[in-house]
C-alpha cells in the first residue's frame, strides 16, 4: 500500500476514479490519495496515464484495460481483488466507463461480489451541460453517434421529440457531419451549445441555433479541433402539455398503446385529450 492507505476501505475495492480532462488542478485530493494507496491502477493507455501519475509523484503498478482487452483486464482485476488487493480504474481522462472503456469490468467485478466505489470527480458531458442553461428540465446522454450518417440520422430521428437535453460527443473529424445532421433532425431554431477542449488551455463554449452552427465551425480551421460535447437544447413542449404530462405520457407510452396512454395520461393530469393524442402519435413516429 502507498501512503495514502487511510483513502481506502478495508474491503479490496474497485475505485472508479475521475481523472482530470485536461487541467491538473482538476484532480481531487481523495482522488489522488487513492491512486497512491491503490495496489494496482487498471488504465486505458498506460503511458497516457504514468504522465498523469508522474506530475503527482504517485508510483503505481499500472496495467492495460481498453475496449480491446476488457474482458481479460477484468479477470486480472477480480485476480487481485481476490488476493487482498485493491484497485483503481481510470480513463485516459474524465470519469472512467461513461463512453470510454470499465462499463463491462465494473459489471464483472460486481458479479464476482467485489464492492465497486465512485471516486466522483471531472465528466466532460456534465461540465458542457453545467454551461449550457439547458438542463432544468433534465437531460439524455446519448454518447457517440453512429459513424455514418445515415444511421446517425436514424438514431437521432428516435430522439427529435425529447423534451430533455441532448448531450453528444463527436471527433473533431466528424463534428461537421455530425452538425449537419443535428440541423436536419431537429430543425435550423433549435440551439446547441458546442464545448470543444474543455478545461485545456484552447477551451472554447458557443451556444447558438443549429442553422447557425456550420457556419461558425467552417469560420475558423481552430473551430473543428479537439474533443467536441454537444448539448442539443430539448424539443419545445406540445401546446396545451407542461412538463408534468408530457413525463406521464412518456411513462404510460413505454407500456400502452397510442390511444390508451393518451387517455390514461388526461386522466391523471388533466391535460387536453387531443394534444395527448397528437404528443403520443408524434413520440411514437407517428
Amino acid at each position: 500500500m502507498g501512503h495514502g492507505a487511510a483513502a481506502l476501505s478495508s474491503t479490496p475495492s474497485l475505485y472508479v476514479v475521475a481523472t482530470p480532462l485536461g487541467n491538473l488542478g482538476d484532480l481531487s485530493p481523495r482522488a489522488a490519495a487513492v491512486l497512491g494507496a491503490v495496489g494496482a491502477i487498471a488504465a486505458e493507455d498506460t503511458r497516457h496515464s504514468q504522465r498523469l501519475l508522474d506530475a503527482f509523484g504517485i508510483r503505481a503498478r499500472l496495467l492495460a484495460l481498453h475496449e480491446h482487452n476488457e474482458r481479460g483486464a477484468a479477470e486480472q482485476v477480480i485476480r487481485l481483488l481476490g488476493e487482498g488487493e485493491s484497485v483503481a480504474l481510470i480513463s485516459d481522462a474524465g470519469t472512467p466507463a461513461i463512453s470510454d472503456p470499465g462499463a463491462r469490468a465494473v459489471a464483472r467485478v460486481r458479479e464476482a461480489g467485489h464492492p465497486v466505489i465512485a471516486v466522483p470527480g471531472p465528466c466532460a458531458a456534465v461540465a458542457a451541460l453545467s454551461v449550457s442553461g439547458f438542463a432544468g428540465g433534465g437531460f439524455r446522454f446519448v454518447g457517440f453517434l453512429p459513424p455514418r450518417s445515415a444511421a446517425r440520422r436514424a438514431a437521432l430521428a428516435v430522439l427529435r421529440e425529447d423534451a430533455d437535453a441532448l448531450v453528444f460527443y463527436e471527433a473533431p473529424h466528424r463534428i461537421a457531419e455530425c452538425v449537419d445532421d443535428l440541423r436536419a433532425e431537429f430543425g435550423a431554431q433549435r440551439r446547441v451549445l458546442i464545448a470543444r477542449e474543455l478545461t485545456k488551455l484552447h477551451e472554447q463554449s458557443v451556444l447558438l441555433p443549429l442553422g447557425e452552427a456550420a457556419a461558425w465551425l467552417a469560420s475558423d480551421a481552430n473551430h473543428v479541433r479537439g474533443e467536441f460535447v454537444l448539448v442539443v437544447e430539448g424539443a419545445p413542449p406540445v401546446e396545451g402539455l407542461d412538463g408534468e404530462a408530457e413525463r406521464v405520457l412518456g411513462l404510460l407510452l413505454e407500456e400502452l398503446p397510442v390511444k390508451s396512454a393518451a387517455r390514461l395520461a388526461a386522466e391523471i393530469t388533466g391535460a387536453p385529450r387531443k394534444a395527448l393524442y397528437a404528443r403520443a402519435l408524434a413520440l411514437k413516429g407517428g
